[in-house]
């Protein structure tokens, strides 16, 4: 009995045994010898980047079920190493989040409340608000007759959370349709 005792306190343990230092074996409890990482039980794992800064971390999304189960930085990343900041670390509560919204919100001109929208009803809604605003807005020459062939109807403000190819995309996406007004967060 007191052998039994004495052999739960890690002090006696690491002195009568071979862990001198109490680094090792000595100085666990019976739960961490059990524990296994959190990964283990994943399926596959999906390669991601974080959506927080334009850093461009690359994570490992560890999915079981399809569903994810834990976000970790890639180790073979040249760019972070397997490190993530704090707000990188928390990415997996952006996606299984309980306020994380699964469906598009609307709320119409004078409402009071929100409504849910099926998304190609709302897709199709900022197609046309976007296609209204650029006839609206549409210079097609100057005072002087000199071609503009330009919309003042919106503008384009890209996001330092988006990667460069995203932004890069957006930037084309409204240059063609005529926009000149297009900032990105990172110049501001």
């Amino acid at each position: 009995m007191i052998k039994r005792l004495l052999d739960m306190w890690p002090v006696y343990r690491q002195i009568t045994g071979a862990d001198w230092l109490g680094r090792g074996k000595a100085v666990q409890s019976k739960r961490s010898r059990t524990l296994k990482p959190r990964t283990e039980e994943a399926d596959r794992v999906v390669h991601s980047v974080c959506p927080y800064c334009a850093v461009g971390c690359s994570q490992n999304v560890f999915v079981k079920d399809e569903k994810v189960i834990q976000i970790e930085g890639n180790p073979n990343s040249p760019v972070n190493r397997g490190r993530l900041c704090p707000k990188g670390s928390c990415s997996k509560q952006l996606v299984t989040g309980p306020q994380r919204e699964n469906y598009v919100l609307y709320r119409p001109p004078y409402g009071t409340e929100w409504q849910r929208m099926d998304l190609d009803t709302a897709m199709d809604k900022v197609a046309d608000r976007v296609l209204d605003a650029r006839r609206r807005g549409w210079q097609d020459t100057d005072d002087q007759g000199r071609a503009l062939r330009r919309t003042l109807g919106f503008a384009g403000l890209g996001g330092a959370a988006l990667d460069n190819e995203e932004n890069y995309l957006i930037k084309k996406l409204f240059t063609a349709l005529g926009a000149i007004q297009i900032e990105n967060q990172a110049r501001i």
